[in-house]
């Protein structure tokens, strides 16, 4: 199996990549569709996108405007589940997930937007980070601050990886697979972030006001 025809088995997006080019205003509409549901890997189209306005195909505002909007919005839906049902979810959830659930909400509550910021960049950490802050009762307003600085640094590398790359090989899976290596490394920075910041949000049991 060769690099590309891994990533697209990685990546159930993959096939709408060469479309992008032909779609004209409609390919921003399937980056943001896209970008939404978290868990949904949609990395070639994000590198894809950004090699297409490294040749003017497409705006490279618009693209990273597309992204990074769409994937705030998903946060803040994600966000507001997390203060109706985060009771439930704590009470439902066993095992490994529970675990994960109790850790991002102490973080949440320790360290505030540096957590949200930083727990982004981490697996799974976009929807596990959003609920939990939802939860813990952090104010809509201090989340769409750290979540907007996360999706901004999330869509300035993803699309920057696509829009450098372009310069490099026609090929977005090289692109791509940089792409994985940037995150993994920023992941670990994040996590080290994290460990150094202080705490400074509101103790357990003490939700913020909107």
């Amino acid at each position: 199996m060769d690099l590309s025809s891994l990533l697209s088995w990685i990546d159930p997006t993959a096939g709408l990549a060469p479309l992008l080019g032909e779609l004209a205003c409609w390919a921003y509409a399937i980056l943001a569709l896209t970008t939404l549901p978290p868990l949904l890997p949609n990395t070639l189209l994000l590198v894809t996108g950004g090699m297409l306005a490294s040749r003017g195909e497409m705006s490279l505002t618009l693209v990273l405007l597309s992204v990074a909007g769409s994937a705030l919005l998903g946060d803040l839906l994600m966000h507001r589940f997390g203060r109706s049902a985060g009771g439930r979810v704590r009470r439902s959830a066993r095992g490994r997930r529970g675990e994960l659930f109790e850790w991002a909400s102490r973080g949440v509550r320790r360290r505030g937007i540096p957590f949200v910021i930083g727990v982004r960049f981490l697996p799974s950490g976009r929807l596990v980070g959003s609920v939990a802050a939802g939860a813990a009762g952090l104010s809509v307003r201090r989340f769409a601050v750290g979540a907007a600085i996360a999706e901004a640094i999330w869509a300035a590398y993803s699309v920057g990886v696509g829009y450098f790359g372009g310069a490099v090989s026609d090929d977005p899976a090289y692109a791509v697979a940089l792409g994985l290596a940037l995150s993994l490394g920023i992941a670990a920075v994040a996590a080290a972030v994290q460990r150094r910041a202080s705490p400074a949000a509101p103790g357990p049991g003490t939700p913020e006001e909107e």
